[in-house]
């Protein structure tokens, strides 16, 4: 019995001290990640260059949670820049007598073309100040040499290459898995151009959808192509030939045709960037990364003790109903945030940034009441990022003005619902049978074990047009058109931003910035500060709900690379519920 009671302290003994050692490595984790949210104060030394590579994804505001770029073995956060950021950071470049010039190390760019657009903005109001930027890369890929373009000299590895061929759109489409299956797609749809379901019924895209596509994409290249022609001084008929005969075969071609200026390797362009900065080749170059720089104080940065503010309110994502989060719309936490912006009498002015490729209906009539509520007490400035289509129009369509890149996707008013029938996969494919007594006649209506009944279908269409119905009305009222003229460019069809401005669906071109800047004049006010809203979670915070078992991607996102898009877009389709307005598609333009 002795040996008994031994042998057992001492299991107990070893156990606690096996917690108490899990304890300590857990707190260990959980301080380091929290140092992600501690702000480093940087110095900037002379003659300091401006390092600056946009290989990541770039949200219009930067996630406070430490998990979102976590490394799976060495456990350390990667800071990711979002672009209020860099907007902020490259306007504070320009003054700072610190900073000589900007080093775009650029091969690819995974932003949305109207984000890449922004910087672009950023960067010629940077070139204003005298200051250098030179780009270097092994190869460009047509996003990054759009961005390239604005520099002084473009550098290019005498082995790479410059894709330079138009812009490409391509959509999966999923009926054949689908009849494969045995799974009936019911689609019930208002406007010949809602291609968003597409996917579920055809096998390629319809002529109304191609027709739409194509329209809006030869928008946006012809945008980027007079970018290029305005910086490297090469006609769009010259750019378009050399696109169409894929004259850039090797690095030397990009030479012979102007697309860029010099090759050299790596090593070289280091050292003319060392006589550049007059340093010597034996110099060392100060660089210093966007993501370090955001944390230099701002030399030129006015103390104010004024009370007015402007908020700018971020909405990113799909559409959902709820609170949301940083990666979705979610309809209370919006409203919330509209709300809490009008109701504060110190905020004079709200800009409502959207990055949203639409989603649930219903929610997104929920944040339009809210917005509408807010014009009536203070100007509201929507500002459109890589997309504000269908659902994310649907939101704005009230504001006071509507500012959009030339190149933003937007539109697409109209609605849809889905509802499948599974009855042939659990029937045919799973031997799976089901059986029911029911009340009343439509007690089961809605479900995915039978196909819908005529009668079931009208009444689904009559939910679609009504809504529909509703969603041109708030467009006319708050654009201040007929619901007749809405109708003729809504039925779902898809407009770049250029093309929105001419059909009146956009009030002026710009970004962030330019919105903030008409939401200050439109507000009558010269001082202000600038309030983020909705309120972003503490990382301390977000480190104890994912630690209580709350999901995070972040390691599978860091494990599929850009495949973690068409994740993300599955996951979108499995959540869709009730009567939509979004883009449900996939289109990736490269």
């Amino acid at each position: 019995m002795k040996q008994f009671f031994k042998f057992m302290f001492a299991s107990m003994t070893g156990f606690l001290l096996v917690i108490i050692i899990l304890f300590f490595i857990m707190m260990g984790i959980v301080m380091s990640l929290a140092s992600f949210s501690k702000k480093e104060i940087v110095l900037v030394p002379t003659n300091t260059v401006l390092h600056l590579s946009f290989s990541g994804a770039i949200p219009d505001r930067a996630s406070k949670n430490p998990f979102e770029n976590l490394s799976s073995f060495s456990l350390k956060t990667d800071k990711t820049a979002g672009l209020d950021q860099i907007l902020e950071s490259l306007k504070k470049a320009k003054t700072d007598d610190n900073i000589k010039g900007i080093y775009l190390d650029l091969s690819s760019v995974s932003a949305g073309i109207a984000t890449v657009e922004e910087i672009r903005n950023a960067l010629l109001d940077f070139k204003k100040s005298g200051k250098f930027i030179y780009s270097y890369g092994e190869t460009y890929t047509q996003k990054a040499y759009y961005l390239a373009t604005v520099a002084d000299k473009i550098y290019l590895n005498p082995q790479g290459i410059i894709d330079f061929r138009g812009l490409n759109g391509s959509v999966m489409f999923y009926k054949g898995l689908l009849d494969k299956l045995n799974v009936d797609v019911q689609i019930i749809r208002h406007g010949k151009f809602k291609s968003a379901v597409e996917p579920f019924i055809y096998d390629k895209m319809s002529p109304a959808s191609k027709e739409q596509t194509l329209k809006y994409m030869t928008s946006i290249w012809d945008h980027i192509l007079e970018g290029i022609t305005e910086t490297r001084k090469i006609s769009a008929e010259d750019l378009n030939l050399i696109a169409d005969s894929l004259k850039i075969q090797k690095a030397e071609d990009a030479i012979t045709y102007k697309l860029a200026d010099v090759l050299m390797y790596k090593d070289e362009f280091l050292s003319a960037l060392k006589t550049k900065l007059g340093i010597g080749e034996t110099g060392k170059i100060s660089m210093m990364t966007m993501e370090k720089y955001m944390n230099a104080p701002d030399k030129m940065f006015k103390v104010t003790t004024t009370k007015n503010k402007i908020a700018v309110i971020y909405a990113q994502g799909d559409i959902v109903s709820g609170s949301g989060d940083e990666k979705t719309i979610g309809s209370e936490g919006i409203s919330e945030a509209v709300r809490k912006a009008r109701l504060d009498t110190n905020v004079k002015a709200i800009v409502l940034r959207v990055n949203s490729p639409g989603g649930s209906a219903l929610a997104a009539d929920v944040i339009w009441r809210e917005v509408l509520l807010a014009k009536k007490a203070k100007p509201v400035v929507a500002s459109m990022g890589d997309y504000a289509a269908s659902g994310g129009y649907y939101i704005l369509c009230a504001a006071t003005k509507i500012i959009a890149d030339p190149s933003t996707i937007t539109g697409s008013i109209g609605v849809f619902g889905i509802v499948p029938n599974l009855k042939g996969l659990y029937n045919k494919e799973l031997g799976i049978t089901f059986d029911n007594v029911k009340t009343n006649n439509y007690a089961d209506f809605g479900t995915n074990t039978r196909a819908m009944t005529t009668s079931e279908k009208g009444f689904y269409q009559s939910d679609v047009e009504n809504i529909y119905q509703t969603f041109i009305t708030h467009v006319a009222e708050g654009r201040r058109m007929t619901t007749a003229q809405v109708d003729s460019i809504g039925q779902g069809r898809v407009w770049s931003g250029a093309d929105a401005k001419k059909n009146g669906l956009v009030d002026e071109f710009g970004g962030l910035q330019k919105a903030i800047e008409t939401a200050a004049t439109l507000a009558k006010i010269t001082d202000y500060r600038i309030q983020s809203l909705p309120e972003q979670k503490e990382p301390l915070q977000q480190i104890l709900e994912a630690l209580s078992g709350k999901s995070n991607d972040a390691l599978l996102k860091k494990e599929l690379g850009d495949a973690y898009e068409y994740y993300e877009y599955i996951q979108s389709v499995k959540d869709v519920k009730g009567v939509q307005a979004r883009i449900l598609y996939f289109i990736d333009i490269n």
